[in-house]
């Protein structure tokens, strides 16, 4: 979640919050870009792509496509790029043969990408691929294929809820036993028995951090007292999702709706198990469609009763389609609840369904949407604001000031377009994007869609200097004023809306960094830094900032 918190206080406070935490004295390597100029570096780059091919074929055809983009008609690096895309038509063979049709059509659009000229030999194109990888999803059904029908009554509705129920056996507190169990909500999306519910609802069964014991049921609303087994298929921990097989025929189906005619007032019902009482169903309206509350995409705010117990039930409307799925309630504030859209789920339902943890893209980038002067709401594409040395966006030839407008050849007029259409795509592949610089001249980059990082804001700080990493982190932009302290720095820019923003920096005020630390999961940063702000009449001032290691403008 989305986690602009500002502290602006003690020091001794902070520290405190933060004890154990290591001190960084500076951050890490900064990627020195390959010399195409030189034979030596090319040489050192051929090779490179030579050892990476074995393992990951997909971004060495990448970095072969780059290195012939560079050096044209280099002998090796054609013959490198030539032995990268056999190397990935093999796989593409490999996977279309076993039937894993996303894996081919990731195969497919990295070959079309590079513009692979035997791209009309090979057996499969995109959209059969495409269609392929939906067939026999649940929930991707036609609506004819639904049970009962519109026309359902609610109690049928309430038949197509479970219980979703994590057995943690004891814990032991104080020389005492007591039992230890994770309760939410869940809902069948098919006949045969799968289901949809949250993430953090059955995250202790796929952590591999977690130790302790697990066991995973559902109850049926009709037989609360019966725990049926049931598995996790596929698990997304960035949109908090996850897709359940239970052995059992459903009660009743639910029909996945469209959320994106959905708009504030619209009248939604949630079903689903707060504090344990199944078969209980709320009502309210949608208080807002555009909520930052996840790293990627929006999620509906909703004003329909939602406590503990019910992450993982659907949200329906009047006719029972699912709008999108229950995922929080804020404790101690009634009425302010969350859901996220069924078009996010419909997004994932292929990449759940084929297993495993679903891993989002990133190009190592940050931004915002870019707005038209004058054009009041209309957008003109996505801002590049941050370029990480070394990502896939920086290799790409993408730099800050660059402003994204369309993928793959789909438009992107916003940073939620942008996500949106990662969400469609795997990690490790590669695409294509438009941008248009600062001087207006329009470019194509052949982009490789990496694995985002858990923490994409440390991952910022490990490649970067530190002066430039504080722009995504905090919202500033430093310049180095002193040759002999490497502390010392002077505000360049500030964004609008950031940590830096509400506390009150502007350009050319000075700042040094006292101390940055992290906590042990690297998810926030302590900074702790002196200054003399104008907007504060330039008086001495020691503030800590405390800086989420995530936020919804990284792609």
């Amino acid at each position: 979640m989305e986690k602009n918190k500002i502290v602006v206080c003690a020091t001794i406070c902070l520290a405190l919050f933060f004890t154990g935490c290591a001190s960084v004295a500076e951050s890490g390597t900064v990627y020195t870009p390959v010399d195409y100029t030189e034979a030596d570096a090319v040489s050192a780059e051929i090779d490179r792509i030579g050892k990476m091919s074995n393992d990951q074929a997909v971004k060495a055809l990448w970095r072969s496509k780059l290195l012939v983009m560079h050096t044209k008609e280099n002998a090796r690096a054609l013959q490198t790029l030539d032995d990268c895309e056999t190397a990935v038509v093999s796989l593409y063979k490999k996977a279309l043969a076993e039937k894993k049709y996303i894996d081919a059509l990731r195969y497919y659009e990295s070959l079309a990408a590079c513009s692979y000229k035997a791209l009309d030999s090979l057996e499969k194109d995109a959209q059969s691929l495409n269609e392929l990888s939906c067939q026999n999803v649940p929930g991707l059904g036609s609506k004819a294929e639904r049970a009962e029908g519109e026309n359902a009554k609610v109690s049928l509705y309430v038949k197509g809820t479970v219980t979703v129920l994590v057995d943690k056996g004891i814990k032991v507190e104080k020389g005492m036993g007591f039992a230890d169990a994770v309760l939410g909500s869940g809902f069948f999306i098919s006949k045969d028995g799968y289901i949809v519910t949250n993430n953090h609802v059955i995250s202790d069964c796929v952590d591999p951090k977690y130790e302790g014991f697990s066991r995973l049921y559902i109850k049926l609303a009709e037989d609360p007292d019966t725990r049926i087994p049931a598995k996790v298929v596929g698990y997304d921990s960035v949109l908090d999702l996850a897709l359940l097989k239970a052995e059992v025929d459903a009660p009743y189906y639910f029909e996945l709706g469209s959320s994106s005619g959905l708009e504030a007032g619209d009248k939604v019902y949630a079903i689903g198990s707060p504090l344990g009482l199944e078969r209980t169903l709320t009502s309210g309206i949608v208080s807002a469609t555009d909520r930052k509350l996840f790293t990627i995409g929006n999620v509906f705010q909703i004003d329909a009763a939602v406590n503990s117990g019910n992450s993982g039930g659907p949200l329906i409307d009047e006719q029972g389609r699912v709008q999108a799925v229950v995922f929080a309630g804020v404790q101690n504030y009634q009425g302010l609840n969350f859901a996220i859209p069924v078009e996010y789920l419909k997004y994932e339902l292929p990449v759940l369904y084929s297993g495993g943890k679903r891993e989002h893209a990133w190009i190592a980038s940050y931004g915002r949407t870019k707005k038209m002067p004058g054009a009041g709401t209309k957008n003109e594409g996505l801002l590049v604001q941050y370029v990480m040395p070394g990502g896939s966006a920086y290799l790409s030839g993408i730099a800050a000031g660059d402003t994204i407008t369309s993928f793959n050849g789909s438009k992107i007029d916003s940073l939620e377009s942008l996500q949106n259409d990662f969400m469609e795509q795997k990690a490790d592949m590669i695409a294509t994007l438009c941008v248009v610089d600062k001087d207006g001249i329009e470019k194509e980059c052949i982009v490789y869609l990496d694995k985002r990082p858990e923490q994409p804001g440390y991952e910022v700080y490990s490649h970067d200097v530190m002066a430039l990493s504080f722009l995504p982190i905090v919202g500033m932009e430093l310049v180095p004023v002193s040759t002999e302290s490497h502390r010392k720095y002077s505000v360049v820019s500030v964004l609008k809306g950031s940590i830096a923003d509400e506390t009150g920096f502007s350009e050319h005020d000075p700042v040094d960094i006292i101390k940055i630390q992290f906590d042990e999961n690297k998810t926030a940063a302590f900074i702790e830094l002196y200054t003399k702000k104008r907007k504060n009449g330039y008086m001495d001032v020691t503030i800590g900032l405390t800086a989420p290691m995530d936020s919804p403008y990284y792609f």
